[in-house]
């Protein structure tokens, strides 16, 4: 049957002027019942006015030429040019849910009848397209904002990695510390932190440690090994603020295993700072230097020598910070 764009339906329920309206489910009337379109859902039109449930009601159809006036949604606030969506009860908002139905001609708040210019194409853009989130999952609220939030972790620069061995350079494993001697061992500091800790020396002794870097491995991003570690006071106040220096091997397949080529340097400087506090220091390996994953990164360090002369040092586990790629296989 043709018209020209209103058509007359049957009232599945009460139904109030200006608002979006979808065929009922399972309606076997002729003309077919209609209810509201509530939020996230499409509607074929809107109503010309209000009937109550079973009443013959006119619908200007969504294809209908021209703009519409629809009813905002409670504890709503449209201004001009806000981007309409589909509310319960048939009426709009601005809150995404579902596609995009249309964008505000004027502005309206509570349940007032606004111009709408509808969108009778469905959105090809996913700034427009909402998600529905059932697990609460993330924050976003369409399309493109979750794809954004999913993408910032998967390609994060923020990545942590521990090492999966640490020992002393000769593969000898760490022993307890000996306070009062050379040399560097594992202790546990007040009775709660186990740390790595070198007594006060003109040379430190090396430790060595290994990363086995992730396929996913940005390569063409830096890497940053972070150092948290403590000056140990010596007499009442600190008097040594040494730095850590690295040395940082990377070696991946088809490398000679003699290569000796050191992508390392010298973290920041830990400052005497008279109250032993934890200070995290970092020391960056350059994009330049790493290979494609699969690789593995091998690192030594050890106080820098001369610069630990009074104090002991401390460090807890150290861990690199990487960025991580989307694989194509």
């Amino acid at each position: 049957m043709y018209n020209e764009g209103i058509k007359t339906f049957l009232a599945g329920e009460a139904l109030e002027a200006r608002r979006r309206i979808k065929i009922k489910s399972g309606t076997t009337t002729t003309p077919p019942e209609v209810v509201y379109a509530d939020a996230g859902e499409d509607y074929i039109g809107i109503t010309e006015y209000a009937v109550v449930l079973a009443d013959l009601v006119a619908c200007r159809l969504n294809s209908y030429p021209g703009t519409f006036e629809v009813e905002c949604l409670v504890d709503t606030a449209i201004n001009r040019g806000t981007v309409l969506y589909g509310a319960n009860d048939g009426m709009v908002s601005d809150a995404a849910s579902g596609t995009a139905q249309g964008i505000a001609l004027e502005t309206g708040a509570d349940n007032q009848h606004i111009e709408m210019a509808p969108w009778n194409v469905k959105s090809t853009t996913a700034a427009t397209v909402s998600v529905a989130d059932s697990g609460s999952l993330i924050t976003g609220t369409t399309v493109e904002a979750a794809l954004a939030e999913i993408m910032q972790g998967i390609k994060t620069a923020q990545h942590t990695m521990a090492p999966s061995i640490i020992c002393l350079e000769d593969g000898t494993a760490l022993g307890k510390f000996a306070d009062g001697e050379t040399g560097v061992g594992l202790a546990q500091l007040s009775n709660k932190d186990l740390a790595i800790r070198w007594n006060n020396q003109a040379t430190p002794d090396d430790i060595i440690m290994q990363f086995v870097m992730p396929q996913d491995f940005n390569d063409e991003a830096d890497v940053v090994l972070h150092l948290m570690g403590a000056i140990v006071k010596a007499g009442a106040d600190e008097a040594d603020s040494p730095v850590i220096t690295a040395e940082a091997y990377f070696s991946e397949v088809g490398a000679d295993p003699a290569a000796d080529t050191d992508c390392g340097g010298d973290s920041g400087e830990f400052l005497a700072t008279a109250d032993a506090a934890y200070q995290e220091k970092t020391l960056t390996i350059t994009a330049a230097n790493a290979p494609a994953a699969p690789c593995v990164l091998t690192c030594v360090l050890h106080p820098k020598d001369g610069q630990l002369p009074a104090d002991d040092f401390v460090l807890l586990t150290p861990w690199l910070e990487v960025t991580r790629k989307c694989l194509t296989a």
